[in-house]
């Protein structure tokens, strides 16, 4: 059983600075293309959001209502994910997009007899058909990206929802506006330094506060609840009515 664990306000003044230490330390090292990123640490990535999220992979499948069939899940990854939810729903035919190919070919064989589909896309751009999926999901993938696209893509999903449908939501979350603040800067300038592509993502972490997360998600049509808290992580329900 999941255990909210909301931190004290001592405890998020000592998050803070020993997050701007690191922020410190990071300052010089170069942006990175965000698939690329990924692709260069495929052997390891999963003994780590393991390591991080372990007991909320294993609980994944228990936010989804019974009788799931068709699912939409955008930044999959590697699947981790989707381990518990063919656990419980074996006959789930699930949509998997995530930037990287080298991920996704290890989803494919993870779930190779399953009725998983992958796509190597940007699912900001990529289409989703209409009305289509009884559920989506994201798992830990869109604090990657900064306020403007998480609204687009709030957008996205409600559309391709059937009417009843809802979306999950695992995400970091900023503490507070001092850290939604802190990390969109490291982003500005982080791409003012990059020599890469300025269309192109990086790998910069831009989680927004509660507040913001649950009023993008409203903005697009949602019914918001939080369902779970553990630090610097939260877990969304937006359902579309």
């Amino acid at each position: 059983m999941l255990v909210d664990k909301i931190r004290t306000e001592e405890e998020i003044k000592s998050y803070l600075a020993e997050l701007m230490r690191w922020m410190e330390e990071e300052e010089d090292r170069p942006a990175e293309e965000m698939a690329a990123f990924f692709a260069r640490r495929l052997d390891g990535y999963e003994d780590v959001h393991r390591g991080n999220w372990g007991e909320l992979y294993e609980h994944a499948a228990g936010f989804f209502d019974e009788g799931l069939e068709t699912l939409l899940d955008v930044g999959c990854g590697t699947g981790l994910e989707l381990e518990a939810v063919y656990r419980r729903f074996s006959e789930a035919e699930v949509l998997g997009v995530d930037l990287s190919g080298d991920m996704l070919a290890k989803a494919r064989e993870k779930f190779a007899g399953r009725r998983f589909q992958g796509i190597e896309a940007d699912y900001f751009v990529h289409p989703f058909p209409a009305e289509a999926f009884d559920a989506a999901l994201s798992f830990e993938t869109l604090h990657h990206f900064p306020y403007e696209k998480k609204g687009k893509i709030y957008e996205k999903l409600f559309g391709a929802l059937k009417p009843g449908g809802y979306y999950i939501e695992c995400d970091y979350v900023a503490c507070c506006q001092e850290e939604e603040d802190l990390c969109r800067e490291r982003l500005a300038r982080a791409r003012a330094k990059s020599a890469l592509p300025p269309d192109c993502f990086l790998h910069i972490d831009t989680p927004l506060t509660l507040t913001h997360q649950t009023e993008l998600m409203e903005a697009a049509g949602f019914r918001v609840r939080v369902l779970h808290r553990n630090g610097s992580t939260a877990v969304f329900r937006a359902e579309k009515q």
